[in-house]
């Protein structure tokens, strides 16, 4: 599957909002958001203007989308699966992205990041129930335990990822055995349990694939 290779700094300044693309080395004060960096383009005043309806709802589908690293093929791939499930359509897609292998690697600190959990499951050091899984996309079931390959707990990516556990903790419906580097997907989230993204108004991405 394809993915943005560009730089990720530009991703944030074109949304003039921080979507933490690199982890916590976006909190650093070398940040573009904190240094108050202008829009990327050759003339960024000229689209800092009063917004279309239009506007608004893309501009909040690009940032839900630019979270989780996906492309629009994929990511309206996840829409139309999450417009057929029962319930509400936003907080199905939510749940679904949640659900992204590479994002429940992140979330329980094995990886720094989305970009480096995907890369870490695409060389295959991640099983799901003990099986090797290395598609990114896979989704992850509840009950499902998610660990680093034996043979792999001793990458210097996870090791450094893992300390983050210790200072911000861990997600309320996921378990995490820092020892072991192991952890279970206890139940999908609710839309209220995922606070990082919580300024995402999904409805709008759902009234613009709706027109």
């Amino acid at each position: 599957m394809a993915r943005y290779t560009g730089p990720l700094c530009r991703l944030c300044r074109a949304e003039q909002k921080k979507l933490f693309l690199k982890g916590d080395r976006c909190k650093s004060d070398k940040c573009p958001i904190n240094r108050k960096r202008a829009m990327p383009g050759k003339d960024p005043k000229a689209r800092t203007g009063k917004r279309s309806d239009y506007g608004v709802q893309l501009r909040e589908k690009q940032k839900l989308k630019r979270m989780y690293g996906m492309l629009e093929k994929q990511f309206r791939i996840f829409f139309d699966r999450a417009l057929r499930m029962s319930g509400i359509t936003g907080e199905n897609l939510i749940g679904l992205l949640e659900r992204r292998l590479d994002n429940v690697v992140y979330r329980m600190h094995f990886a720094v990041n989305r970009n480096q959990a995907r890369q870490i499951v695409q060389h295959g050091h991640i099983l799901v129930n003990g099986k090797h899984v290395n598609i990114p996309s896979y989704l992850v079931k509840a009950g499902d335990v998610i660990e680093v390959k034996e043979n792999s707990k001793k990458l210097g990516v996870v090791k450094d990822a893992m300390k983050e556990l210790s200072k911000s903790g861990t997600y309320p419906w996921l378990n995490v055995d820092a020892d072991a580097l192991k952890g279970t997907f206890v139940s999908i989230p609710h839309r209220a349990d995922v606070t990082d993204n919580i300024d995402i108004k999904e409805q709008l991405v759902v009234e613009l694939y709706s027109k």
